[in-house]
């Protein structure tokens, strides 16, 4: 069974979870090619919204996440992955996941999550 690519034209959000801990480290859009690809790899591959592009993650950085189980909403129109984040960090400004930022009872924000890596080293350009 694959996810309705319809409902929502042609993508569906994809939440990324670590398996072992439970922590949410993104949210990701995939096509149909993209779910087929994760499927036949093994390896987390999502749709670029902004480039319009096929990429697998952790293509460039290194941090790859492999996945561990596959799961689809009660419409079939989210998945979840369950992943093994290797390399630390889910997110491409170096944070362990993308959801580094809390914001408190009176607005304000602090990090909350680990930075992993250097963006400028890890994606030299």
């Amino acid at each position: 069974m694959k996810p309705d690519f319809e409902k929502q034209g042609g993508l569906v959000p994809v939440i990324a979870q670590e398996a072992d801990t439970g922590e949410v480290l993104m949210l990701a859009y995939m096509n149909e090619e993209a779910f087929d690809k994760t499927l036949s790899t093994g390896e987390a591959h999502y749709w670029s919204r902004s480039r319009k592009t096929l990429w697998r993650k952790g293509g460039t950085s290194g941090h790859v996440q492999k996945v561990r189980s596959v799961r689809l909403d009660c419409d079939r129109d989210t998945v979840l992955l369950l992943v093994e984040q290797l390399g630390g960090a889910a997110c491409h400004e170096g944070y362990r996941s993308c959801f580094f930022r809390e914001v408190d009872s009176e607005g304000e924000v602090r990090e909350c999550c680990p930075k992993v890596f250097d963006p400028e080293e890890v994606y030299k350009k």
